[in-house]
């Protein structure tokens, strides 16, 4: 086993050699403390290593998690943003960090969806936001019993962006809208019902993962390796059948189609917020949007409106528009103030309640915020 990084760095890498020549390539995410919250560093880090790793034929597979046990990755480092934004003050343009921050990481998460070797992604604890995103284009999602997804960007006045426009509405009876609207979480099974993960594993398993993957028959042939990974983890998941939690979703699937149908985001925020049943995870998703921004859940109305019927790379385009522009707008610094920098929880949103949100102001998110083509221009589907 080789490893090239310092154990400080902020992503860990280690090339575990195989029996037969091959190799298998971990990327840690080392950033315990903040639950593997992803720095700028971390991505150009995780992005580079990945580009070389695809190019080195000695490389089979790629395994990514985070270290720890609390966490894959809670989301990307919205206190950096924030600084950055308040640095950034009323001057023009876009703000210079988060231009490079979400561009790169879109591009990152392009990059996992498209690689043509076969990733393995560990999502043991958190796994919220950017985590996501990191997860979702991976060929091998493997999830435990610590597992809890969710997108709980409405809380901070951004909006579940790494793609999220693309793959939420790929979930069946309109979960992922319900899930972007109330940062409702779900827990392993309901991952993999919504398609978020494929393989449910114990999370005492990993040690032993990595053992047999260093004894696998391995080829330069991608696709037969990527069947190999699946073998590999179908023993692993007959293991842990028996463990695997309730679903959460489920069991409310039909509930949840109902209240996200209507033709108006008022209607829906209406049905949702007036839950008034005895069932604690729905009543929490309803006081979540309650109290989250209006601006949020009017750019997921408008994105799911917009991007419908895109690929992945035109939704991650639209998506970098977004995300640049709510760092020029107030929602997202004030909601990042109240939760994570003096965690008060209770910001100031703007406007300050959905009877008050515009089109306009809407419309506004999507206005292009640079000189020239798109920084993703060259992403292609």
């Amino acid at each position: 086993m080789s490893e090239s990084a310092p154990a400080g760095a902020s992503v860990l890498f280690e090339e575990m050699s195989t029996g037969d020549g091959h190799a298998i390539g971990v990327a840690i995410l080392n950033a315990e403390k903040s639950l593997n919250a992803l720095s700028l560093t971390m991505i150009r880090l995780l992005a580079q290593r990945l580009a070389q790793w695809r190019a080195d034929e000695r490389i089979a597979c790629v395994v990514l998690r985070g270290a720890g046990e609390k966490a894959f990755c809670a989301g990307g480092d919205m206190r950096a943003i924030r600084t950055a934004i308040l640095a950034h003050g009323r001057n023009p343009g876009p703000v210079p960090e988060a231009l490079a921050f979400f561009g790169e990481e879109y591009r990152l998460d392009y990059a996992i969806h498209r690689y043509p070797k076969p990733i393995l992604t560990w999502g043991n604890g958190i796994v919220m936001g950017g985590g996501v995103g990191l997860v979702v284009g991976a060929s091998h999602r493997v999830v435990t019993e610590s597992s809890r997804f969710a997108m709980p960007e409405i809380n901070i006045g951004l909006y579940p962006d790494v793609g999220g426009s693309w793959f939420l509405q790929r979930m069946p009876h309109r979960v992922g809208l319900f899930m972007a609207l109330t940062a409702a979480p779900l827990n392993a099974s309901d991952a993999c019902y919504v398609g978020l993960a494929d393989w449910f594993l114990r999370s005492a398993a990993y040690p032993a993962l990595l053992d047999r993957l260093k004894q696998l028959a391995w080829s330069n042939d991608a696709l037969q390796n990527h069947a190999v990974v699946s073998s590999a983890l179908r023993g692993f998941a007959r293991d842990a059948a028996g463990t695997r939690l309730a679903p959460v979703i489920s069991a409310r699937a039909g509930t949840i189609a109902e209240l996200t149908q209507a033709d108006s985001l008022q209607q829906v925020v209406r049905q949702i917020t007036g839950y008034s049943g005895s069932d604690e995870w729905s009543s929490k998703a309803a006081a979540t949007l309650a109290h989250g921004s209006p601006t949020t859940a009017g750019l997921i109305w408008e994105l799911f409106r917009r991007t419908r019927h895109l690929g992945l790379a035109d939704a991650l385009r639209q998506e970098l528009i977004v995300s640049v522009q709510c760092c020029r707008h107030p929602d997202l610094p004030e909601g990042v103030r109240a939760v994570l920098v003096e965690k008060d929880h209770k910001p100031h949103w703007t406007p300050p309640t959905f009877e008050h949100l515009g089109q306009a102001w809407i419309n506004a998110h999507f206005e292009v915020p640079w000189q020239g083509d798109n920084p993703l221009s060259d992403l292609r589907e």
